[in-house]
C-alpha cells in the first residue's frame, strides 16, 4: 500500500508539468481578460503580471505554483477573484451526482444485459446486445447528448434538457438525460465485459458441477458465477469512473450544468490559468486515487490476490 502511494507522486509530478504547459498554450493575454477589455495604462497590466507572476519565467512560474499547491493552495481565480479550491468545492457536489447516477444506470443496465447475453449465447437476444454495444462504444459522448435531447426533450418532452433543477426530485430530473448520456459508453463497454467474463465462467468445471447438482439458477450465476468475473469487470469499471470525471466536461457543457467541467471549459476560455490547472490537477488526482482503491479491492473479490 506504501509503495503504491510513494509511485504516485511521480506520476504527479510529471501529470503537473503538462497540466502547467498545456495551459500556457491557451491563447490570450490574462492581464488583458482581467480588465474586461477596457482601456488601461501598460502600468496597470503589468502591476497585474507582477501580482500573479505572469511577468516572471516560466519554469519559475510552474516553481511557484508547484510550491503553493503542495500547501494546498491551489491559487486564485485571475476572472473571478476567488480561491481555486473553493470554487472546485461549490462544484463538485453536482460533478459527482452526475457521475454517481452514470454509475448506477451502468451498473443497473450492463451486468444483467451481460449476463443475459452470456445466457442466451448466439441468440437473438446476443445478436442485439452486440449491436447496442457496438453503438455506444461508436458514438461520441456529445453526440449521445444532442441526441437524447432532441428525442426526449423536443421530440416526446418528457425530460428537461438543460440546467440542474431545484430540489431533490426535479434535481434528479434534470439529471438523467445527462447521466444516461455520460453513461451509455461505459454501459455498452462494461456489458460486453460482464457477457465475455461469463461465458468463460460458464464453462468450467466447477459450475458445471453446481448446475449438475441442480442448484438454483439464480445462486449459480450470482454467487458462484458473477463473483468469479468480477475481477475484470471491477478493472474497466474503476477505470472507466476515472474517464467519466473527464467526460463531464463535454456533458455538462452540452446540458448546461454547472459542475466541475463547465468550470474547466470557462477557465480555458478566458486563459484563467489558475482555475484550469487547479481543476485539473484535482480529476487526475482523484482518477489515481479511484484506480488505487480498484487494486486493493482485487484481494477482497479474490482472496488468491496479495499484495507484498
Amino acid at each position: 500500500m506504501a509503495r503504491r502511494l510513494l509511485l504516485l507522486i511521480p506520476i504527479l509530478f510529471v501529470v503537473s508539468v503538462i497540466i502547467f504547459g498545456m495551459s500556457r498554450l491557451v491563447p490570450g493575454d490574462p492581464a488583458l481578460i482581467m480588465v474586461g477589455g477596457h482601456q488601461t495604462t501598460p502600468e496597470v497590466l503589468e502591476n497585474i503580471r507582477e501580482k500573479y507572476h505572469l511577468n516572471k519565467p516560466v519554469w519559475e512560474q510552474y516553481t511557484i505554483w508547484l510550491k503553493n499547491t503542495l500547501t494546498g493552495d491551489l491559487g486564485e481565480s485571475f476572472k473571478m477573484k476567488q480561491s481555486v479550491s473553493v470554487m472546485i468545492g461549490e462544484r463538485l457536489p453536482l460533478t459527482l451526482q452526475l457521475v454517481f447516477m452514470s454509475i448506477v444506470l451502468t451498473l443497473a443496465m450492463a451486468v444483467p444485459l451481460g449476463i443475459l447475453a452470456a445466457m442466451r449465447k448466439q441468440t437473438w437476444v446476443d445478436y442485439l446486445s452486440s449491436l447496442f454495444a457496438l453503438a455506444g462504444m461508436s458514438s461520441p459522448v456529445f453526440f449521445t447528448g444532442v441526441l437524447l435531447v432532441l428525442l426526449f426533450s423536443f421530440q416526446l418532452n418528457w425530460l428537461p434538457a438543460f440546467g440542474a433543477g431545484k430540489g431533490f426530485v426535479d434535481n434528479l430530473t434534470h439529471l438523467l438525460l445527462p447521466s444516461f448520456a455520460l453513461a451509455v459508453n461505459m454501459i455498452a463497454l462494461i456489458m460486453r465485459i460482464t457477457r465475455s467474463g461469463m461465458i468463460d465462467v460458464l464453462s468450467t468445471n466447477y459450475m458445471q458441477t453446481a448446475i449438475a447438482k441442480g442448484l438454483p439458477r439464480a445462486i449459480i450465476i450470482l454467487k458462484h458465477g458473477l463473483r468469479n468475473a468480477l475481477i475484470p469487470l471491477l478493472t474497466v469499471t474503476g477505470l472507466q469512473i476515472g474517464f467519466l470525471m473527464v467526460g463531464t466536461v463535454l456533458v455538462e457543457y452540452t446540458f448546461g450544468l454547472g459542475g466541475l467541467g463547465s468550470l474547466i471549459i470557462n477557465g480555458v476560455q478566458t486563459s484563467d490559468y489558475p482555475v484550469v490547472q487547479g481543476t485539473i490537477l484535482f480529476m487526475v488526482v482523484v482518477f489515481l486515487l479511484l484506480n488505487l482503491l480498484v487494486d486493493l479491492l482485487y484481494a477482497v473479490i479474490d482472496p488468491r490476490i496479495r499484495y507484498q
